[in-house]
């Protein structure tokens, strides 16, 4: 009986999975190739069930993050003549707590000349409101393609595409969390894809451990200009209740800035999520301080990263001149 040949996945599965003694994080070379294979539909779901789970219990390295998005890059059909986009922005982790005010930052952006590319995937967690559910109210209309995306950005300056136009594979396992009960670490990947390669790049993140991950990652990844913060339910926006530490590269330096609470004192959550409320504070027919702080707080932290403004308090009172000024209430 002739012996049964390894599969050339097994490798990754057995640097992984040796035990406490023998089991050893992937180099970033060795995670690239494991992307690339799994991308490629060289892997066995059984395989990719076991290596999704192990990178889970032991927590992904700068190292394995970057070797993912490398060889995912590598499969992204991006146009040869596209436009330069100014600031990328990633939105996965979906809201439960509050409205995803972060959009109007996005939206003050846009209409001051920022080009902003977002990308996301909703869905995978319940009850949770996802932005490419809530952007109609905001009379922005998801694009289908990467081609679509960048006609949008060319137009409007912001434009959001869904990974499932981009990346399927990744996309169709992002979508796994629900058979695992777990988050896997395409959760974490995704938010550092930059697919469109933006000058800059912003992303929340919800366990404060990974804001540093991710700052080591854009540094292997050659990204100069990238920001994480531990953002409100995950997502980039900053709450404007609490302290938020922003964790960036600048250059080639890792950079750690805080950045102090708006508020004295913590703000009661809403009991219900309406995302008409969206185009109502946009529109200025409600007010909500804690929203409108939101908005201008999330707006600040970009300013500054994109070189808008030298310190927070010029990037405040930039953001806080764009909201006063938004197109939404001119007279």
């Amino acid at each position: 009986m002739s012996e049964l040949t390894e599969h050339p996945f097994a490798e990754f599965v057995k640097i992984l999975g040796k035990g406490k003694k023998g089991s050893r994080p992937l180099t970033q070379d060795e995670a690239y190739r494991a992307m690339s294979m799994i991308l490629a539909d060289q892997v066995e779901p059984i395989q990719l069930g076991a290596f999704l789970m192990l990178m889970r219990v032991k927590e992904e390295t700068s190292e394995e993050l970057a070797g993912f998005v490398q060889a995912a890059r590598e499969s992204f059909k991006i146009p040869a003549n596209a436009i330069q986009i100014d600031l990328d922005w990633s939105s996965y982790a979906g809201k439960r707590r509050h409205l995803p005010w972060f959009l109007l930052s996005t939206l003050l952006l846009a209409e001051n000349g920022v080009r902003v590319f977002m990308h996301g995937a909703g869905g995978h967690t319940e009850g949770r409101i996802y932005t490419h559910n809530v952007l109609k109210y905001l009379n922005h209309q998801p694009a289908s393609s990467i081609e679509q995306a960048l006609s949008q950005i060319e137009q409007h300056n912001f434009s959001y595409l869904s990974l499932e136009y981009f990346c399927p594979k990744l996309y169709e396992m992002i979508n796994l969390r629900p058979l695992m009960g777990l988050r896997s670490p395409v959760h974490t990947l995704v938010r550092l894809l930059n697919p469109l390669n933006a000058s800059h790049a912003i992303q929340g993140i919800f366990h404060p451990s990974y804001r540093q991950v991710h700052q080591k990652a854009a540094l292997l990844l050659n990204q100069s200009s990238m920001a994480v913060l531990k953002g409100e339910g995950g997502e980039t926006e900053r709450n404007p209740d609490m302290d938020c530490l922003v964790q960036s590269v600048q250059g080639n330096e890792l950079v750690d800035e805080q950045w102090p609470a708006l508020f004295a004192r913590r703000h009661v959550k809403a009991e219900d999520l309406n995302p008409e409320q969206l185009a109502q504070l946009w529109k200025g027919e409600i007010e909500d301080e804690f929203a409108e702080a939101t908005v201008i707080g999330t707006t600040a932290v970009a300013l500054k990263l994109i070189g808008k403004a030298d310190t927070q308090e010029q990037a405040h009172e930039l953001a806080t001149s764009y909201w006063l000024n938004r197109s939404a209430i001119k007279k």
